[in-house]
């Protein structure tokens, strides 16, 4: 063998050898080789989630909470949408006799505070301004009129409703005469601010979801509507009163929940405690949810935790919990 014949098979023996050492490598680099998992889609409930400011009533008149520090205790429990409720502002408003200073402070405190924390103003809740289906007519006419001031509150800070009460009559065709009144006057003042005039099963023959739904109709305007709440289904005390005192009797809380969405402007979530599952004891989640789901809905639904064995930070946080999980069993 010459020297070029030996040199031309060493060289070829050397590229085999090398060539068999790389792909050996690569074959352990692709062994080795960790791929990543695709990441687990968790997809996202049908609705936007929202905070009633009454799940912290205590911590304002028991423990001094200052109630301007709603938009940053929402935003920290996880929510981007706010409810307030007038009440918790009364102690300073009423001092001045809800003047117009009064509501304008009132009006760009809270404003600044959604700002600053990203937060959507959604709704106000208001209290003691006066019964909107009382039987006399004068009467009714100055509640519509105390409500004027919040209707304009809500718009320069950017709420699509406030919510009413329609305390007042007792018997069923006159309170539905005089609800039908009453809201049709004050959605007539806040259609030109466009806002919209929602009512809450709220007790009393509010609580009849078939009557109110009757007044929705009688009323039959687009900025007229109502809060489905998931509980507030107490028609008739034994004391006789719409707020306080034992419940005498009840309406089915699911009939009544798919008796108003079909006027709905938002969702109420009510919770009062929870059993050892995250369950609420005496609203099943799941059920009340594909009741919304099925109508179509997709906005915001607000949590109202109003128990007791809880605190109110805690409650909040596990209704917030439940809303989402219970999501997840609907059809």
């Amino acid at each position: 063998m010459t020297n070029i014949n030996f040199l031309k098979k060493g060289t070829l023996l050397l590229v085999g050898i090398l060539f068999f050492a790389v792909l050996s490598c690569k074959e352990k680099e692709t062994k080795n080789l960790v791929v990543d998992e695709p990441e687990t889609i968790i997809e996202a409930p049908f609705f936007k989630l929202s905070l009633a400011q009454w799940s912290m009533h205590k911590m304002v008149f028991e423990e001094g909470v200052d109630p301007y520090t709603f938009a940053e205790k929402a935003k920290n429990w996880g929510f981007s949408g706010l409810e307030y409720v007038s009440g918790l502002y009364y102690k300073e408003l009423e001092k001045d006799n809800f003047s117009e200073a009064a509501m304008a402070a009132f009006v760009e405190k809270n404003n600044a505070e959604s700002k600053k924390h990203g937060m959507q103003n959604l709704l106000i809740m208001i209290d003691g301004q006066g019964d909107l289906a009382t039987a006399k007519a004068a009467d009714r006419k100055k509640a519509v009129e105390n409500h004027y001031k919040w209707v304009d509150a809500a718009a320069v800070m950017g709420c699509h409703s406030i919510r009413v009460n329609l305390a007042g009559s007792k018997e069923p065709e006159e309170w539905k005469a005089n609800a039908a009144e009453g809201l049709t006057q004050l959605a007539s003042y806040a259609k030109e601010k466009n806002i919209n005039i929602i009512v809450e099963n709220h007790g009393g023959l509010s609580s009849n979801a078939d009557l109110l739904a009757e007044v929705m109709k009688k009323v039959n305007m687009d900025n007229c509507g109502t809060l489905p709440d998931f509980g507030n289904f107490c028609i008739k005390r034994a004391d006789g009163s719409d707020y306080n005192g034992d419940c005498a009797e009840t309406y089915d809380m699911y009939k009544g929940v798919r008796e108003l969405m079909p006027f709905a402007k938002g969702v109420s979530a009510k919770s009062y405690d929870f059993d050892p599952t995250g369950n609420e004891t005496k609203i099943d989640y799941v059920k009340m949810l594909q009741i919304v789901e099925d109508a179509g809905y997709n906005g915001y639904i607000g949590v109202e935790y109003e128990g007791s064995v809880l605190s109110e930070e805690q409650g909040i946080l596990a209704t917030k919990n439940l809303l989402v999980q219970a999501s997840k069993k609907l059809k």
